[in-house]
């Protein structure tokens, strides 16, 4: 019997699975999309640096700052809506809108949030517009990039990054401005002495924050950028999955494309050659350095800068438009048969986005009539536990009970305080005696505040465990009341 030979390792050297990440170098292009990007990218800059600056009115005992996150006072101001912390269903509302809303663009037109709208996107495009204006468009960038370090390229760098910080800066800077007065935490910022109440906290939280953001927006948006997009940010994946054959995305319809060849060579072979050139134009422009020509893939963020380069190179060949452009795929194969392609409107409306859509609707419209029906006066309760009951020495029973008064409204209000059930008793507060006990009180509560009262409550000798009631009703022109249900405890029976 042979012996098998034995097993020797194998010479070759193992292969390495890492890859130097090799930066993107996109070329300036002009056309619909791009000029789309501006606009979007110019009203997003605008919203999140002047919005802290805008005032709103509210009257002299609520702050003016139109949107305004209180933290040490627990409200959330936007403009005329003042929510409180138990009304956190209205925040809770918007962001299930928001998530449901990501649902229905992508669902109609694909991954635009990520190209035009998502703050990664954005800043990322504002720093490439700095790139191109310190190093020039993407040849000299290149270049500038592969050339040895000298004075020159130190000195390209050092103003590039420190156009980057002025941006960052700015970036976290305008951030903090949600939490306090704008204009007065700006002028304590600068000389030394910024605290905002609304950190309730020292100093150092306001600059650290600025310090947090302005290093994570000089990273992220000035060295990661697409990095960002393809590896750290779960929502390409989570769009991925909710993609399907009529989705609206950006598309190269390779069967009009293939096979690709140069003018030369579709002029000298008739028939054989499609119509894209092979300039590789569509990738020069992309933000994110793909070939869209390979299929969708998750580095793409439906920008459309490949349609605008594309377009231009069809006009200047003499080929009609649209060999890369929004479709989707079944339409992309009907179009291969020879059908004429569908309106880009009746491609988005289609049942799945509708059901969204109306899910969208009605969340809004629900929230939009909770906000108009809601009532500025609140009464809340909380009953003593230890000891449940006090029995007095005349036989009668008394519980205790912390109440929060509740005025969210701009000025202060007159509020009676009520028992409703409970028969023969009558209550009292700390601050004045159990003589002067009665079924109503009268507290007069402060502008956009919440009153806490102590309240005692007595019910004559042989009262039993059972339910009742706390009423409040505020005085004024606006009669508005509100109920809390409590519990009475007594003694059970010998």
């Amino acid at each position: 019997m042979n012996k098998p030979e034995p097993i020797t390792p194998s010479a070759e050297a193992p292969v390495s699975l890492y890859a130097k990440h090799e930066p993107v170098f996109n070329r300036r292009i002009d056309g619909k999309f791009r000029r789309i990007k501006w606009a979007i990218m110019a009203a997003c800059l605008a919203i999140y640096w002047v919005t802290p600056w805008l005032r709103w009115d509210r009257g002299p005992y609520a702050p003016d700052q139109a949107v305004l996150i209180d933290l040490e006072h627990r409200r959330f101001y936007m403009f005329g809506i003042e929510i409180w912390p138990q009304e956190f269903y209205f925040v809770a509302g918007l962001l299930i809108m928001a998530g449901i809303g990501l649902f229905l663009v992508t669902s109609a037109v694909g991954r635009a949030w990520c190209g035009y709208a998502c703050p990664q996107t954005v800043w990322t495009d504002l720093f490439q517009h700095v790139d191109r204006l310190i190093d020039g468009d993407r040849n000299a960038r290149f270049r500038l990039y592969k050339a040895p370090w000298g004075p020159a390229k130190i000195a390209r760098r050092l103003l590039k990054w420190t156009i980057y910080l002025v941006i960052s800066f700015a970036t976290g800077g305008a951030w903090i401005f949600y939490f306090a007065d704008a204009p007065t935490l700006h002028e304590e910022f600068w000389s030394g002495t910024a605290a905002p109440v609304a950190y309730g906290t020292a100093a150092p939280v306001a600059y650290g924050t600025v310090l947090v953001l302005t290093l994570t927006t000089f990273a992220l948006g000035g060295f990661m950028r697409e990095q960002v997009c393809i590896y750290m940010c779960p929502w390409p994946r989570i769009q991925t999955a909710m993609l399907d054959e009529k989705s609206l995305i950006v598309t190269y319809k390779e069967w009009r494309g293939e096979k690709r060849g140069s003018l030369k060579k579709a002029q000298k072979n008739p028939g054989e050659y499609g119509d894209c050139i092979d300039c590789n134009q569509c990738v020069a422009v992309c933000p994110t350095g793909i070939d869209i020509r390979e299929g969708a893939q998750i580095g793409c963020i439906t920008c459309a800068l490949c349609i605008d380069a594309c377009d231009r190179v069809m006009a200047e060949t003499g080929r009609p438009r649209g060999l890369i452009d929004y479709a989707t795929l079944e339409d992309a194969e009907n179009e291969k048969k020879g059908h004429p392609p569908t309106r880009h409107a009746k491609l988005i409306w289609r049942p799945r986005t509708l059901v969204y859509f109306a899910v969208w609707a009605g969340i809004g419209l629900g929230l939009l009539f909770m906000l108009g029906t809601r009532v500025h006066t609140d009464v809340s309760v909380a009953k003593d536990r230890n000891p449940p009951y006090i029995l007095m020495s005349d036989g009668s029973v008394r519980n205790g009970y912390t109440l929060r008064l509740h005025n969210m409204q701009n000025r202060p209000r007159e509020m009676d305080l009520g028992i409703k059930g409970l028969p023969g008793a009558v209550m009292w507060t700390e601050d004045m005696p159990r003589e002067a006990a009665s079924r109503g009180l009268t507290r007069t509560v402060a502008p956009d505040a919440t009153q806490v009262v102590r309240v005692y409550v007595v019910a004559p000798q042989g009262t039993r465990d059972q339910e009742f009631a706390f009423t409040l009703e505020a005085q004024g022109e606006e009669r508005e009341s509100d109920t809390a249900k409590a519990q009475f405890d007594a003694p059970g029976d010998e």
